[in-house]
C-alpha cells in the first residue's frame, strides 16, 4: 500500500511538480523540528479517488505555529497565527510558484464542544486522535510525509473502505448535534462523487439534530451554501437539503431549487459581466419569492448588501416583464440601468426575453455624442437640466430618433 501511496504522491497529474516540492520542504523543515508530518482530509481522500488535489491542509503531531515560523524564517512569506486553535496560515512565497496563494498549518488536536452547534474547544493531542475529531471517516483518513515514513497511510475509521464502497458516514452519533454543518458537508460529499449516506447517519439527519441549525449564525449557514454553488452540480445539492428537511430550520419560505434553472449556473456570457457562479446561484434559487420573504432571508443568511441587491433585482426584473414587453430601447434602458448587470442577465436566462440580451450587448453602451462640457460650452448654467438634455439625447439614439452626430446637433439645437 505503501509503495502505491508513494506512486500517487508523485504522480504529476494528480500532484503538480511545484506542490510535490512545498510538500516535500514543510516535511522536511518538520522533521528537524522533531514533528511527524501528515497531509489529511480531502487531500487523501481526493488522492485515493485518483483525482487532482484541491484541498493541501497540513498537520504535525508538534507545534504548527513554530513549524510555520521556522518555514517563514528560511523560505520567506508571510505567517498569520490563531494561538487559540494552535494553527496558522502560511502566505506562500512565490518561489514556490504553486497556484494556491496560502496554506493551513495545523497542530493534531481534540475538540471538544461546549454546547451543540457552538465553536470547538481545542487541546492539541496526537494524529489519531485529531483524525477522531474530523466529520466523516473519508476524510479521516493521513497521509505521513517525512523521512523514511513517506508514504504512510494512517486510517484507524476504515475510511479506504468506505471509499471504495461509496459511503459517507460519519464517525460518532453525535457528530451532526455537534456541528450541524456537517449536514451541508455531507450533502456535498454525496452529490459531488455519487455517494450514499450511510444508513446509520442518515437516520441522524433527525428534529434532534436539525433544530441545532437554527442556532447557528446566518454567516455559518451562508457560507456551506456558498461552497454548494461552486460545486458543479449544486443544484442536485440544493435539492437534497430540501428533501432531508432542512430549509424549514433555516428559514420557512426557502424554496425548493427549481432543477430547470440548473444549466443556467454554468455562465459563459460573452459579455462584459461581472460573474459569480455564488450570486447566480441565490438569484436563480430566489428569484421567484415575494420580495419579503427575499429582504427576510437575506437578513438570516447575512447577505451582503450586494447580494441583496443582486437577488432583489432579478426578483423584481423577472416580475415586471411583462409590463415592459414592446416597449421602446430607451424605456428598457430607464427601466434596467440602475441594476446589477447579472440580475438582468439571470432574468433574461430564465425569460428569454431578447430586450435584455439587448441591453447587455448593446444598449447599454450608447451615449450621446455631446457631453456636459458641450453643453457648458453652450451657455448653459449647470444643473438638473444638463442630465434631462443628456438623457432625452441618449434616447433618441436609442430609438432611432437620431443617427448620426448631425442630427444629434440639430436635436440639440432644439432642445436649446
Amino acid at each position: 500500500m505503501q509503495k502505491d501511496l508513494i506512486r500517487l504522491l508523485r504522480d504529476p497529474i494528480l500532484i503538480p511538480s511545484e506542490k510535490q516540492n512545498l510538500l516535500s520542504e514543510i516535511a522536511a523543515q518538520a522533521e528537524s523540528l522533531g514533528m511527524s508530518c501528515y497531509v489529511v482530509g480531502g487531500f487523501v481522500r481526493d488522492l485515493l479517488l485518483g483525482q487532482p488535489i484541491n484541498d493541501l491542509d497540513i498537520v504535525v503531531e508538534g507545534d504548527a505555529v513554530k513549524l510555520g515560523k521556522s518555514l517563514v524564517e528560511k523560505f520567506g512569506g508571510k505567517l498569520t497565527t490563531h494561538y487559540k486553535f494552535h494553527t496558522a496560515i502560511w502566505a506562500i512565497p512565490s518561489m514556490f510558484n504553486v497556484e494556491r496563494s496560502t496554506l493551513d498549518l495545523i497542530t493534531a488536536r481534540t475538540e471538544t464542544y461546549s454546547r451543540p452547534g457552538a465553536l470547538p474547544t481545542v487541546t492539541p493531542s496526537t494524529i489519531e486522535d485529531d483524525l477522531r475529531r474530523r466529520d466523516f471517516t473519508i476524510n479521516a483518513m493521513a497521509i505521513r510525509l517525512d523521512g523514511d515514513h513517506f508514504g504512510e497511510l494512517l486510517d484507524p475509521l476504515n475510511g479506504q473502505d468506505d471509499l471504495e464502497k461509496k459511503i459517507v458516514r460519519v464517525l460518532h452519533p453525535r457528530s451532526f448535534i455537534d456541528d450541524p454543518t456537517r449536514i451541508f458537508r455531507a450533502v456535498r460529499y454525496e452529490q459531488r462523487y455519487s455517494f450514499i449516506l450511510h444508513p446509520s447517519s442518515f437516520i441522524l439527519i433527525n428534529p434532534e439534530s436539525l433544530t441545532i441549525i437554527q442556532a447557528l449564525s446566518g454567516e455559518r449557514i451562508r457560507h456551506e451554501f456558498d461552497l454548494i454553488f461552486e460545486e458543479g452540480n449544486s443544484h442536485q445539492m440544493i435539492v437534497r437539503l430540501g428533501e432531508l428537511d432542512v430549509f424549514k430550520w433555516i428559514h420557512p419560505e426557502l424554496p425548493m431549487f427549481n432543477s430547470g434553472h440548473s444549466d443556467f449556473l454554468e455562465m459563459d456570457t460573452g459579455l462584459d459581466i461581472p460573474a459569480s457562479r455564488t450570486t447566480m446561484g441565490y438569484m436563480l434559487w430566489l428569484m421567484d419569492l415575494s420580495e419579503a420573504a427575499i429582504l427576510s432571508i437575506a437578513r438570516r443568511l447575512s447577505f451582503s448588501s450586494d447580494l441583496t441587491h443582486s437577488v432583489w433585482g432579478a426578483s423584481q426584473l423577472k416580475k415586471s416583464l411583462p409590463f415592459l414587453v414592446n416597449s421602446s430601447p430607451s424605456i428598457w434602458v430607464s427601466a434596467l440601468e440602475k441594476l446589477p448587470l447579472l440580475s438582468i442577465y439571470a432574468a433574461y436566462l430564465v425569460s428569454g426575453e431578447k430586450a435584455l440580451l439587448d441591453y447587455l450587448s448593446f444598449w447599454r453602451h450608447v451615449k450621446p455624442r455631446t457631453t456636459g462640457d458641450d453643453l457648458k460650452a453652450r451657455g448653459l448654467e449647470s444643473g438638473p437640466r444638463y442630465g434631462e438634455i443628456l438623457t432625452r439625447l441618449r434616447a433618441a439614439w436609442l430609438d432611432g430618433e437620431v443617427n448620426s452626430e448631425k442630427e444629434e446637433k440639430e436635436l440639440l439645437n432644439r432642445l436649446l
